[in-house]
């Protein structure tokens, strides 16, 4: 097939994962989700299982080891008939303690440790580097075979030009579609409906082509049975050792690959579809083995001897002169490899970025958590310079290797590598016992086992990490030559690997928790973790601490972005019955927060970083009582003397805070008197000491003109006290006229800005805005909204007390409302003050700068009561902010509508 129609088809064909993707994307936006999370799609996204090794490599390994190649597909199989007993347990967990990777869920088990989380991110990134490897040398291969047949006028690229190219091109759609938005859930809908897309194709090529063997080739079932039996895959002798431990490892990697974690817990959006996928995902691998022998034996009968085994799915139909056929199945190895890429490098990404780039960056940064700025736009970052760094390693490690290497040898490599995770994760879901310090012996001791034994021989056998030259060079000694340590010779290397390996990291692991003793955030996950069926389990680790609200919501909004961490905090404030947008910092919100921050950023990034503010992890006596008494049963009374309690703490919250406030009105209103009288008085003291002045019939004329234009200015200040007072009273008794009409958002704030600018015009004042966000209509008293504005923009001016000041306006639609923000970069209000801002006669500075008798915003507060909005002042922005929301629709004109 011409080398340009290869390319044209390839490229027509992410074209179209580009749109299912965008597609998706799309619709999740919108909160349509609801077949895009069902369990038929979360079963084909488990697919991401079935690389291009099981697509191209079974073939070759049946042809090579017989029904060897089986024992990839019985291991998943067996963990997934049992998934009540592991399956169950990661995703109830991974769903509770919001878990983004699996170097978080080990590192949030063992007391939020980021030492582990770096361990097995570094297992994780040097297990996927042959993988991702063996993905580009699969579609590198299957380029070879159709670009064979390359007109003349084309020049053929090789073999390294078109991996790297392969590599570009997967490393651009992850970025698009894997690092849009920092989602609090990780969930990547685009990514898996493309991924489900992709197990369709690559399953129906597959059953093609095999149905083309057995009938159009081989000529029936019978045919092929003679053709097994007559075959040298007869004569392969059957290994029980081998056997045992390759399903195993297989079963093991079903659980500890990063891309199978992603898609199977953190994915997951119901922990009942693992019902659906525990007979449907065995079904679907053995549809996807049903032919692998057929077209194995056929293809050593009817291809030239020498013929590579692992293509055997793209040569057949092509040496048959079938090429829809053979490129249906270059799309599904296709599919194979693309899908597996662009998953693992999702996982590794969120893994280094967690892990790695984040925890460096809050060491480095003077001041960590405490210091405004954009962690949401880092990780963002990270993850997408990450997943070119992963493809540029799987890169590297093809044109090191030489891309020689049987398909199924580099995938068994990654295999062992990423098991070595095994005994940390069920230790830690299982065993209560297990500590941080034998995860990490563990870990660090199988990892380098593991590297001795297998990895770094994998770079060729006359390679500088051969095991000939590890074996031979100066640290070589006899007892440790990688595939025979401690003088044990003649066992299969493979198994040699997995022996040491798991020995020694499982010794570790066990020797390591019993000699040493977990601290209480230890043992308070490990009661989590283990206890994970138990209502309830988790204990409460945080303290009060001195956390201000007002600092975590400040950096809450660098992870979340500002929206979601507004609505958060807002929502939390309601459910202790407290008005805005800082809850009180009780543990249960410090812990309810740390959990919506670890969806973002993993759970130590998350615990490091309120940590900064609350001090620490306080463990309160019940805390340690309910990790100690392993055996309490919680009884029903006591968690209805709980609820009582709670509901009794909120109404407590809301009296208090309504007693404060009450107290501060107290004091204010004992001023009142004397505050309007001083305003009052202050006009009228001046136009009486004028007035007689006046009298005077001796006083120039030129003074008579000037003491009557100070009683004239003096007359319109007491008028528009007055009228303030007036159109107060008119606005808290409900008695305003509205005149409703339709108005531009954009036209509203112009003239609210330009009657503003009168407010102290010598300041050099900077506004910024979004005018494209702006034009959008408001139906509302346009009059009286733009009195709010202006009253808010003339703030700005007179208060704003940084040394360039500026006020950003931010307008967007919220559901149903229209919310506006108003915030200046100044010192901002008080946190004691804030309550008080929009009562009456309430001013921050003196008169004289003020210029007003403190009535703004409280008008500015009844004209949006009235309004059917709110205005409200929003804490954590830097400076003093307020944010202006308004229904769409007014009820009244629903209402008039619905007459």
């Amino acid at each position: 097939m011409p080398f340009n129609i290869l390319v044209a088809v390839c490229l027509g064909y992410v074209i179209l994962l580009f749109l299912v993707a965008f597609a998706a994307e799309r619709r999740a936006e919108r909160g349509q989700t609801g077949w895009l999370r069902s369990p038929v799609i979360y079963t084909l996204s488990l697919s991401i299982y079935c690389t291009a090794w099981t697509f191209y490599g079974a073939v070759g390994y049946a042809a090579r080891s017989g029904l060897e190649f089986v024992t990839i597909y019985l291991g998943p199989t067996l963990v997934f008939v049992g998934w009540w007993i592991v399956l169950r347990k990661l995703v109830r967990i991974g769903q509770a303690q919001r878990v983004t990777s699996i170097a978080d869920l080990i590192s949030s088990r063992y007391g939020k440790s980021n030492l582990l989380g770096v361990i097995v991110t570094l297992i994780c990134v040097l297990a996927a580097t042959p993988y991702i490897a063996l993905q580009l040398q699969s579609v590198t291969l299957s380029f070879g075979v159709f670009a064979s047949e390359t007109p003349e006028g084309w020049a053929l690229p090789d073999q390294s030009a078109t991996a790297l190219w392969v590599a570009g091109g997967l490393a651009l759609f992850t970025i698009l579609f894997g690092t849009r938005n920092l989602d609090a859930n990780e969930r990547h809908h685009g990514v898996v409906m493309a991924i489900a897309l992709e197990a369709v194709v690559k399953l129906v090529a597959l059953l093609a082509v095999g149905v083309f063997v057995v009938w159009g080739v081989a000529g029936g079932i019978g045919e092929v049975i003679e053709r097994i039996d007559a075959s040298p895959i007869a004569d392969w002798p059957l290994k029980p050792g081998r056997w045992i431990g390759l399903t195993f490892i297989a079963g093991a990697a079903v659980l500890t690959l990063p891309r199978m974690f992603q898609v199977m817990v953190v994915e997951n959006s119901d922990e009942r579809h693992l019902a659906t996928a525990s007979w449907a995902f065995p079904l679907y691998l053995f549809l996807m083995s049903l032919f692998v022998l057929p077209i194995a034996v056929v293809g050593l009968g009817q291809m030239a001897p020498g013929a590579n085994p692992d293509l055997f799915v793209l040569t057949l139909p092509l040496s048959e002169g079938r090429g829809t056929l053979a490129m249906l199945a270059f799309l599904g190895g296709f599919s194979s490899a693309t899908s597996m890429v662009i998953v693992a490098s999702i996982a590794l990404a969120t893994m280094v970025s967690n892990h790695v780039v984040v925890p460096i960056w809050l060491a480095l940064r003077q001041g960590g958590a405490r210091t405004p700025g954009d962690v949401r736009g880092l990780v963002l970052m990270a993850r997408r310079v990450s997943i070119a760094a992963l493809l540029a390693l799987g890169y590297t490690y093809y044109h090191l290797s030489g891309g020689s290497g049987a398909l199924a040898a580099i995938g068994l490599i990654a295999f062992v590598g990423v098991a070595q995770i095994l005994p940390a994760m069920l230790g830690g879901i299982f065993w209560r016992g297990a500590t941080r310090i034998g995860a990490a012996l563990g870990l660090s001791l199988g990892l380098v086992i593991w590297l001795y034994t297998l990895y770094l021989p994998s770079f060729g056998p006359e390679g500088v990490f051969s095991a000939t030259v590890l074996a031979e060079g100066p640290w070589g000694l006899g007892w440790l030559r990688p595939q025979a340590l401690f003088g044990i010779e003649g066992i299969d290397p493979l198994l040699h690997a997995i022996y040491w390996s798991f020995t020694l990291n499982t010794g570790a692991f066990i020797v390591g928790s019993l000699l040493s003793f977990p601290t209480p955030v230890e043992r308070m996950q490990g009661l989590a973790f283990v206890s994970a069926f138990d209502r309830d389990a988790g204990a409460r680790g945080w303290s009060r601490g001195g956390a201000e609200a007002e600092d975590l919501l400040s950096m809450s909004q660098g992870i979340l972005g500002a929206e979601e961490a507004q609505s958060f905090f807002e929502a939390e404030a309601g459910v202790q019955g407290k008005a805005g947008f800082l809850p009180d910092t009780t543990p249960e919100f410090i812990e309810r927060l740390e959990r919506r921050l670890a969806g973002a950023v993993g759970t130590a990034t998350a615990h490091a970083m309120i940590a900064q503010f609350a001090e620490g992890a306080a463990v309160t006596a019940q805390d340690l009582l309910a990790v100690a008494s392993e055996a309490q049963q919680i009884l029903e009374y006591s968690t209805q003397l709980e609820a009582k309690s709670e509901e009794l703490a909120r109404t407590a919250r809301a009296l208090q805070e309504a007693n404060d406030k009450l107290r501060d009105l107290s004091v204010q209103k004992d001023t009142f008197l004397s505050q309007i009288s001083h305003e009052l008085r202050t006009p009228m003291t001046s136009i009486r000491a004028f007035s007689e002045i006046l009298m005077d019939p001796e006083l120039p004329g030129e003074l008579q003109q000037r003491y009557a234009e100070v009683i004239h200015e003096e007359t319109i200040r007491l008028t528009r006290l007055l009228d303030d007072l007036l159109d107060l009273s008119v606005l808290e008794n409900r008695k305003v006229q509205l005149n409703i009409k339709v108005a531009n958002l954009h036209d509203l704030l112009d003239k609210a800005i330009q009657t503003a600018s009168n407010t102290r015009p010598e300041r050099v004042f900077t506004i910024h805005r979004d005018a494209s966000a702006e034009h959008m209509p408001v139906i509302t008293d346009t009059d009286r909204l733009v009195q709010v504005f202006i009253n808010l923009v003339s703030n700005a001016r007179k208060y704003c007390d940084a040394e360039r000041p500026e006020l950003t306006i931010l307008a967007r639609k919220r559901g149903g409302r229209v919310v506006v923000d108003f915030i200046d970069n100044g010192s901002g209000i008080p946190k004691g003050a804030q309550r008080l801002i929009f009562e009456k006669f309430s001013r921050l500075t003196d008169t004289q700068r003020a210029g007003g008798a403190g009535l703004g915003l409280a008008i500015c507060r009844e004209i949006m009561a009235n309004l059917g909005g709110t205005i409200a002042y929003l804490p954590g922005q830097g400076g003093a902010a307020f944010r202006v929301a308004l229904p769409v629709r007014p009820e009244t004109v629903r209402t008039a509508e619905a007459a």
